[in-house]
């Protein structure tokens, strides 16, 4: 049933013009590469240099035959997000209008509210954030009605664990940004998904910031030691993104935590409460 399921949400997407953001590893590479096999021309942007791509990363765009391009880009950079879009503008892939954008960006975020710095708040509401705003106010104009706009946000703008202040906050906004562009971008009928996944196997690990060392140990766990994969996540996100669903939790973890935090609050908050006690005990 649930490969039929698949075959009837698949789409194709010759013709169409992807872009991702963090897209060199991860959950931004394994949809770049989904987006692929649909047919679709698709631009991957990340950080580093183009003469210094991880391999798998080079390998994906060598494999495309053309249809796969490498743009540096930091989120944070609005300078960087307008070279994008004139780019885009004048032609430079082949198409003037973008179908697809999936904000990928972003960073792991550890720390209870009192270890956690000021500068370490605005470096993850400058990315995980503001690098989504940024993204959606420089392509919105160049998004063809009836196009698509994707967040990966995170469980964790779902539900609320304790220890992860910062983190839960930024893809919470993420979460109500997606839904409040859904609204206002309606009458185009441009859909708008926001990933929510548990935490899974990537290179997130990598940019992990925190001030605070129980968050730390706790968020690479949560990092580490987990059975879902970025491949699998973005197997199940892109039957959201195809079926242009408003709100994804692609895990059965996400799924059943939101659910709970809907259907059996009472629960909900007596659990993430006997966990905040838990992580205060460990100093």
């Amino acid at each position: 049933m649930l490969s039929s399921l698949k075959r009837r949400c698949a789409r194709r997407r010759d013709g169409q013009l992807v872009l991702v953001t963090g897209a060199a590893s991860g959950l931004g590479l394994e949809l770049t590469t989904l987006f692929l096999k649909a047919g679709a021309t698709v631009v991957l942007t990340d950080l580093h240099a183009p003469d210094a791509l991880p391999e798998p990363c080079a390998a994906v765009i060598s494999r495309a035959g053309g249809r796969a391009s490498y743009r540096q880009l930091d989120v944070t950079s609005d300078a960087d997000w307008a070279a994008a879009a004139d780019a885009v503008r004048d032609g430079e892939y082949g198409e003037r209008v973008l179908d697809v954008l999936v904000s990928n960006a972003g960073i792991a975020v550890g720390g209870r509210i009192e270890h956690t710095s000021m500068e370490t708040w605005q470096k993850a509401l400058d990315i995980n954030l503001l690098g989504g705003v940024r993204a959606a106010r420089s392509f919105v104009p160049l998004l063809r009605d009836g196009g698509q706009l994707v967040f990966t946000a995170s469980a964790a703008g779902l539900v609320s664990s304790p220890g992860m202040t910062t983190y839960n906050a930024t893809k919470a906004a993420t979460v109500a940004l997606a839904e409040t562009l859904s609204a206002e971008l309606s009458h185009r009928r441009i859909a708008v998904t926001a990933i929510c996944p548990q935490f899974f196997q990537s290179g997130l690990k990598d940019s992990l910031v925190s001030d605070d060392a129980v968050a730390t140990k706790m968020a690479d766990a949560l990092l580490t030691k987990t059975w879902l994969t970025a491949a699998g996540i973005a197997r199940r996100a892109m039957l959201g993104i195809d079926t242009r669903r408003l709100v994804v939790a692609p895990d059965g973890i996400a799924l059943v935590s939101w659910y709970s935090k809907r259907f059996t609050r009472p629960g909900y908050l007596a659990v993430t409460r006997m966990i905040g006690r838990g992580v205060a005990k460990q100093g």
